[in-house]
């Protein structure tokens, strides 16, 4: 099975009143068909990294390092025009807040129309015809009155609705989906979650879907990077991850959380804070905060172990000797 997404040695770094080294050396691969969940706090550089494989970062503070390829296109390198194709069509995003990502002056089904005619160079009659119909396929009461709906007018299930037919409407080969149901209530949460993934299979998708609740990854995600600091500290199969964390950091996160955790127990915290990520890293991020820090962990950055066919974990306590329970 080939790679929809490639990425080596990532680093994105913002500049301005003062620098920020946002991504470090993230490497990744999602296969065709695989969902990948990017796990972390807020801050941990889950968001920067997506939008970087779209090229969506401002241009004129932003530094990118390493390889993306996309599809077997080489992101970096493309320019504005080739940039323009390749967004919508061959890869997508559901971003977190819908009424920032939808245009308020447009109907929903003038916006999801313009980007089939766009991309496809259909006349606007097929264009509207097909937004139709994802509005039906993303289960939209009533979707042909809600065609000439704005954004405003409709409520937040119903927009995020629209911006998910909105960005598979051009059948996209790679759906990136940035905390898309962090807004919403449970029930709509659960209801978002499932058309997801009932519509990742059905359209043959691979997708990169950022969370910071292992609640949700365990819904939708086949692999899961836990990323800390702009760094990936771990890595592997949903299942691998969650029934045997071997980072500190992604101990801690499964601890914290009602998840698996047995009723009345008490929820672990994680004492700190992230580091301020102005300097490019050194030794590892998480030492400060790590129950099980050793010297050498001030001292020099982690490796970055092999468990095995697709597992990772960045941490000197990986290693042989083996990590603490």
């Amino acid at each position: 099975m080939t790679n929809a997404v490639d990425v080596r040695n990532l680093s994105v770094r913002f500049s301005g009143e003062r620098t920020v080294h946002a991504v470090n050396d993230v490497s990744l691969t999602v296969k065709q068909g695989e969902v990948l969940g990017l796990l972390g706090e807020s801050g941990s550089g889950k968001s920067v990294t997506l939008r970087a494989l779209m090229r969506l970062l401002p241009k004129r503070r932003t530094t990118i390092g390493g390889r993306i390829e996309v599809s077997g296109q080489d992101v970096i390198q493309m320019g504005d025009k080739a940039l323009s194709a390749f967004r919508g069509k061959t890869v997508s995003m559901i971003f977190q807040e819908p009424m920032l990502a939808l245009d308020p002056v447009y109907t929903i089904g003038d916006q999801i129309a313009e980007s089939v005619v766009r991309h496809e160079g259909v006349s606007r009659k097929e264009g509207r015809t097909r937004a139709l119909e994802m509005l039906e396929r993303v289960r939209i009461p009533s979707a042909a009155s809600r065609l000439d709906a704005y954004p405003h007018e409709m409520s937040g299930g119903m927009r995020q609705r629209a911006m998910i037919a909105l960005a598979l409407a051009c059948r996209p080969k790679i759906l990136l989906a940035d905390e898309p149901t962090t807004a919403l209530d449970a029930t709509v949460q659960i209801q978002i979650l499932l058309l997801l993934r009932e519509l990742q299979a059905e359209f043959g998708m691979s997708m990169i879907f950022v969370t910071h609740d292992i609640g949700v990854a365990v819904e939708i995600c086949d692999r899961i990077a836990v990323m800390y600091a702009g760094q990936i500290v771990e890595s592997g199969a949903l299942r691998d991850i969650v029934r045997d964390a071997r980072h500190p950091y992604a101990q801690g996160l499964l601890a914290s959380t009602v998840h698996g955790n047995p009723g009345g127990s008490r929820l672990e915290t994680i004492p700190g804070a992230p580091p301020s990520l102005s300097e490019p890293p050194t030794a590892c991020q998480f030492a400060p905060r790590c129950r099980h820090a050793r010297q050498t962990c001030h001292q020099m950055p982690p490796p970055a172990v092999e468990l095995g066919a697709r597992r990772m974990v960045r941490c000197v306590l990986a290693e042989p000797q083996g990590v603490p329970a």
